[in-house]
């Protein structure tokens, strides 16, 4: 991957690998034994009877190195450890594994719901290449890993989701494999065992083991990957340093964030006002904005033509990061003058429960006329809110709440933050420790 580790012996090597799925439907049906005689499920298909899973893809894992895969929903990465897992072959290409390989992809695979989950560690560990024998000295140690012992002679069928994913967890590591191969399962786990694995990630990276690892955990691959590889629709988009391809993928995250909000605003804008206006809020703010739908409504003449949420450059954005400074720039158009109007602002979390909401008529700013167009900006020094997605409400209506044209919940952006805390409001603050205490920065969860 790596100039550096192209040296080292690779665990794991695919060259050129495209893999493609044939789609089925009612109108078209082919039997195995004529696949066979073909040769290939896919030849002679037209394009819109098959899908690309992955298209092209090279990469190498060095013996001994934790490698993370990332991406999107749909870009090829489960298909990817299927190939290495031997679990299915790619169309074209060619993937080669050393080692013993021991694959955690899909929860309660190769369990047999009917039988007990004594029975299914016996199975489960032979069909990895352990003896019978060596299933009995291990058993012990995997039922305690998978903290199923009062649960080993039930019938699997009768497990959660998060017992079936500490069985084969405790089953696949036990087998000791030259290669671990682990899909998003470990989501469905607690925070306990959760750490359990992750030691024993640590464990396999210490006795030199390769371990290949396709999550939407960033700060997990960030803290315990030597590399990462971005797979995006079926592709390769990058690979090398974890921080290096993290911070690729999450700002191309951004912009695909950026062009939906502001698909979504387009839309909304649009959407010409009711002329039934429901409750809106007076200047000293007696009527709950939380109570009122999504929807547009007033009566005129005042209308708002446009509304942009500003970078600090004055760029219009739908996704921000926590404390950066915004503006809210509205464009107001009246083909009269008005001497009675107000302009107002709020901000919802995604649930319609208000966050800030203000209008000139409250910070005592006193309206003289508003003729012709006009623009109005609100400046924001820091955008104090957790990682989320907000709502902004804009108005403008007579100083006693009566709307000429109000916006609620059609305008839409996102805070990212580092921080993963919750709420809604994230004060500027620090931590002060003193005496017998030490505590270190770590590296950012995402």
């Amino acid at each position: 991957m790596s100039a550096t580790s192209g040296r080292a012996t690779p665990a794991i090597e695919l060259a050129g690998v495209t893999k493609i799925y044939r789609r089925y439907d009612r109108r078209h049906f082919s039997t195995l034994k004529s696949a066979l005689l073909q040769r290939s499920l896919a030849r002679d298909l037209r394009p819109d009877e098959t899908f690309t899973a992955l298209s092209d893809v090279s990469f190498s894992v060095p013996v001994g190195s934790t490698v993370g895969v990332i991406g999107r929903n749909g870009s090829g990465k489960s298909t990817a450890l299927k190939l290495v897992a031997g679990i299915t072959k790619p169309t074209s290409g060619t993937v080669a594994v050393r080692g013993r390989v021991s694959a955690l992809i899909e929860l309660g695979a190769g369990f047999h719901p009917e039988i007990s989950g004594r029975e299914n560690v016996y199975i489960n560990g032979i069909m990895l290449g352990l003896t019978k024998r060596q299933v009995e000295e291990r058993f012990d140690a995997i039922v305690d890993f998978a903290e199923l012992r009062d649960f080993i002679e039930e019938p699997v069928k009768t497990y959660s989701s998060g017992m079936y994913m500490r069985l084969g967890f405790a089953v696949a590591i036990h087998v000791d494999p030259d290669v671990l191969l682990v899909d998003e399962v470990l989501a469905v786990g607690d925070e306990a065992f959760t750490h359990k694995c992750l030691d024993k990630f640590a464990e396999f990276k210490r006795r030199g083991r390769t371990t290949l690892l396709v999550t939407h955990t960033l700060g997990l691959v960030e803290r315990f990957c030597d590399e990462a590889i971005w797979l995006d629709a079926g592709r390769k988009r990058a690979e090398g340093l974890p921080k290096r391809v993290i911070d690729a993928y999450v700002g191309d995250v951004q912009k695909q964030e950026e062009r939906f909000l502001a698909a979504a605003d387009s839309t909304a804008r649009q959407e010409p006002p009711a002329p039934e206006p429901p409750p809106v809020p007076a200047a000293s703010g007696s009527v709950e904005t939380s109570k009122s739908a999504e929807g547009r409504w007033g009566s005129g003449p005042v209308q708002i033509v446009d509304v942009a949420i500003l970078n600090r450059d004055g760029q219009p954005v739908h996704v921000c990061q926590y404390g950066d400074a915004l503006t809210i720039r509205i464009a107001v158009r009246t083909p009269k003058p008005v001497e009675d109007f107000a302009f107002g602002i709020a901000i919802s979390g995604a649930d319609g429960q208000l966050v800030f909401g203000t209008n000139t008529e409250i910070e005592r700013l006193e309206a003289v006329s508003l003729s012709g167009d006009a623009e109005v900006r609100v400046e924001i020094d820091a955008i104090d809110l957790v990682e989320g997605t907000y709502k902004l409400d804009v108005a403008v209506h007579t100083r006693d709440g009566a709307p000429y044209d109000y916006h609620r919940l059609l305008h839409t952006f996102r805070v990212k933050s580092a921080i993963k805390d919750v709420g809604l409001y994230r004060p500027r603050h620090r931590w002060v420790f003193s005496g017998g205490v030490t505590i270190h920065a770590r590296p950012d969860d995402r």
